[in-house]
């Protein structure tokens, strides 16, 4: 058994998909027999999104002497990202340090990344120190120190294909709301392609702060009657509207640095269109296409040919249980304790 304690800066009911990940690794590290403590920011009580009490403890906000005790306790320190804040006590209490990449030290341009940033540069310098493990090839390549590659989990016991649910709905959008998402180049895309004379179906799932913005837009682009907003959704309820729909778009403007959203389409019987830049590309696998991050008429077109040639869509179906099989709760994190394993020693 080992002691693992995880830091994670967000944790349910914060949602989001470094909050699904770290859920899913403590799940399965506890399973496996190792004593497991998670240590986060987010305000919150011990009873997780089903109702149950989670099998582990959750520490929320800990006080610095609360921290300090919590890092002496364990073998291993493990990071959902490297963060400053818990990381001081490892100056005073030598233990293995993982850090688990999860997304990008000096974030791209293409989203008003700052490369010279203060709390970048150090995170670098500190990184050295680390056993790391990279989420993508894309971020393994921005780290710039050794990494084990280890991809994305999904919760396979939700996430499945639903055979008696018809799929009568072209589109689906999954995801926060916001800019760097390109929900606004999606809508540009179903215009696009309602002038050439389709009028597809879109479904919207989730909130945020430029949900105004994109109603507004639909209704300028005339697409009211092919555009719903659905609003978040979670659970089972999730996976059906998923069964639902025949294409998944990830039309992300920035480098995602993976997309365990697209495994979570795949897994419900969806192909995949998605932004090429980044990590998303390995989630997508051969499961779908890609379209360079930004292009309309690229998207436009992708979009196009996935709905007009039905043999295409039927590929990326049939290759969805071996590409998933690598991202299988269980797969996952043996991986994750091979590394920790190793850095124990």
């Amino acid at each position: 058994m080992v002691k693992i304690l995880m830091s994670s800066r967000l944790f349910y009911p914060s949602i989001g998909g470094s909050e699904t990940d770290i859920e899913v690794l403590a799940h399965e590290f506890t399973r496996f027999g190792h004593a497991i403590k998670v240590v986060t920011q987010t305000p919150g009580s011990h009873i997780d999104a089903d109702g149950l009490e989670f099998p582990f403890d959750v520490i929320r906000q800990p006080s610095p002497a609360k921290l300090f005790q919590l890092v002496k306790w364990c073998d291993v320190y493990f990071h959902n990202g490297i963060i400053l804040k818990d990381a001081w006590p490892l100056l005073i209490c030598r233990k293995p340090w993982i850090i688990r990449h999860q997304t990008w030290i000096k974030l791209p341009h293409d989203i008003g990344g700052n490369f010279s940033g203060w709390k970048a540069n150090l995170k670098e310098v500190l990184v050295k120190f680390s056993t790391s493990i990279s989420i993508s090839k894309s971020i393994a390549e921005h780290l710039q120190h050794p990494s084990t590659i280890i991809p994305n989990p999904y919760r396979d016991n939700l996430f499945r294909v639903i055979p008696e649910i018809a799929k009568t709905t072209e589109f689906v959008f999954l995801g926060r709301l916001v800019s760097d998402k390109g929900v606004e180049m999606l809508l540009e895309a179903l215009a696009e392609l309602k002038h050439q004379g389709m009028m597809p179906q879109l479904s919207i799932i989730g909130s945020g702060v430029e949900e105004p913005k994109l109603r507004q837009k639909t209704n300028d682009l005339a697409l009211a009657e092919q555009v719903f907003f659905l609003g978040s959704k979670i659970g089972e309820e999730l996976v059906q509207i998923l069964n639902e729909h025949q294409i998944m778009v990830i039309p992300s403007l920035w480098d995602e640095p993976f997309g365990v959203v697209a495994l979570e389409g795949i897994a419900c019987g969806c192909a995949i269109v998605g932004s090429e830049g980044g990590g998303l590309k390995d989630a997508i696998g051969s499961c779908g296409v890609t379209f360079p991050n930004g292009d309309v008429k690229a998207l436009t077109k992708a979009l196009f040919d996935l709905l007009t040639n039905p043999d295409k869509l039927s590929t990326c179906r049939r290759n969805a249980e071996s590409h998933l099989l690598r991202h299988k709760k269980a797969e996952v994190a043996k991986a994750y304790l091979q590394v920790i394993e190793a850095a124990k020693k």
